[in-house]
């Protein structure tokens, strides 16, 4: 069974105060669940994206935000599309997962990736370090979160992080502790650590792109004797379900003149047969679940994406 989650990533909306801002949230949120998306994700960022406005646009801190969604769902699955290692120490990190999972009444993801987003770093004074680090630091807070997950008493003595009998009371509800995505299509290392150490992975790219990602995972797996089937599969991309064919066009159009080569990477764009069409080959090429944010669409489109998607493919 195919699986779908919305991303929120977006907090502008037109007319809106900051002091609606939330209710905003809250309304896609819950459409989402009432569309029977199992999963509702937003980014971990401090500034937003240049693709979205950049640093002067509006954004939440992600697990505050988490926190608050949880408080008004009852069913959908709830993670960063992806922390970025380098934002917080990882026993910190997994206190707050762990908090996420008591909340959610056991509805809490660790979505973790190296980090990418440079001027965040350094308008914030968080440091980036080189890419070869990160992803050093990123095998080491998987193991410290786990552990903290699932151990009484964990220590861990790295070369960047160390913990030394961490107690995390209460334990989370999910058994096993919080299903641990690593975000990312890197095939000599992300994909790799994600063998190795992940329950989840999150690649992007159309379904050639994601059957060659997904090749190379079971690459890793077999290298080190692991089931692949043991890991759930999932993709990024933005959805955009459209009522004709002339706004089908238009939408096209900008995007394209936005994205360039890299449109049918990452744009599902079209009435309800294109769409189906478009992600029923994204599941022939091993996705177990797909993940769409929905930029243009206000909470009734998004729950019906999410009953069309449900109905066609669950």
């Amino acid at each position: 069974m195919t699986t779908f989650g919305l991303q929120i990533p977006g907090f502008t909306h037109t007319g809106a105060s900051d002091a609606e801002m939330f209710d905003h949230v809250i309304a896609h949120a819950a459409a989402a669940e009432a569309g029977g998306f199992s999963s509702v994700w937003v980014m971990d960022h401090f500034w937003q994206l240049p693709a979205l406005g950049g640093p002067d646009q509006p954004i939440l801190e992600a697990y505050v935000l988490l926190g608050a969604i949880a408080a008004r769902t009852e069913r959908v699955k709830l993670g960063t599309l992806v922390t970025g290692v380098t934002y917080r120490n990882p026993a910190l990190l997994a206190k707050m997962v762990t908090t996420l999972d008591v909340v959610s009444k056991g509805r809490a993801i660790l979505g973790i990736g190296a980090a990418w987003y440079e001027p965040e770093h350094e308008g914030l004074g968080f440091d980036f370090p080189p890419v070869r680090e990160r992803m050093d630091r990123l095998e080491e807070a998987v193991q410290i979160c786990r552990a903290m997950f699932r151990d009484d008493k964990p220590s861990f003595d790295g070369r960047y992080y160390r913990i030394k009998e961490a107690r995390n009371v209460p334990r989370p509800l999910t058994r096993g502790g919080p299903p641990i995505m690593i975000g990312g299509g890197g095939e000599r290392r992300t994909l790799r650590l994600v063998a190795q150490y992940a329950d989840m992975c999150n690649v992007s790219g159309s379904a050639a792109t994601v059957r060659h990602k997904l090749e190379v995972l079971r690459g890793h797996c077999a290298d080190i004797g692991r089931d692949p089937s043991e890991i759930t599969t999932t993709r990024l991309g933005t959805l955009v379900l459209t009522p004709d064919a002339d706004e089908t066009a238009r939408v096209r159009e900008f995007l394209g003149g936005l994205a360039g080569d890299a449109f049918e990477e990452q744009f599902t764009v079209g009435q309800e047969e294109e769409v189906v069409e478009s992600v029923r080959e994204l599941v022939a090429a091993g996705l177990d679940s797909l993940i769409f944010n929905m930029p243009l669409s206000d909470p009734a489109t998004v729950q019906r994406a999410g009953k069309i998607l449900v109905g066609r493919f669950s």
